[in-house]
């Protein structure tokens, strides 16, 4: 029962720091529209889309409900290489990824981690400058996807 208790509480801890600055912009639009918003501004940035995990959908085909959560991963080999060249354990976070999801009452949110927050994660030097630069597109494109 002890060992479980540390597991269970490490788990917390470890959820938590990861946790840990990760951007969440409350969206004016409901969930099907925010969806599109972004990726409508992920298209107008130049930036390929490679994958939409629908964990809604996934979970109903196991015969289990939960509130609409989408992944999206998108990205763009001139902004990801330069972090993952200083740092290949930073592969880990890329290509990005934002989530738009619904709460009970059914607010929805996008969320993303900042380029700042991989940095500092996965300890990179020298990639600051660029890391400040994306940091405005994601919040750029939060933005559109959530006004």
């Amino acid at each position: 029962m002890k060992l479980l208790w540390i597991i269970a509480s490490t788990l917390c801890i470890t959820l938590a720091a990861h946790a840990a600055g990760l951007k969440t912009v409350a969206s004016k639009h409901d969930f099907a529209d925010t969806q599109s918003r972004l990726e409508a501004a992920l298209k107008e940035k130049n930036l390929t889309l490679f994958a939409k995990i629908d964990h809604q959908e996934g979970a109903e085909k196991a015969g289990l409900k939960m509130l609409p959560e989408t992944v999206t991963i998108f990205g763009n080999p001139k902004g990801g290489t330069p972090f993952m060249v200083a740092s290949p354990e930073a592969a880990i976070d890329f290509p990005l990824k934002a989530l738009v999801h619904a709460d009970a009452k059914g607010k929805v949110y996008v969320s993303y981690y900042p380029l700042t927050q991989i940095v500092k994660r996965h300890h990179i030097k020298g990639q600051d400058a660029l890391a400040k630069i994306l940091d405005g597109v994601l919040a750029g494109i939060a933005k559109a996807a959530t006004e």
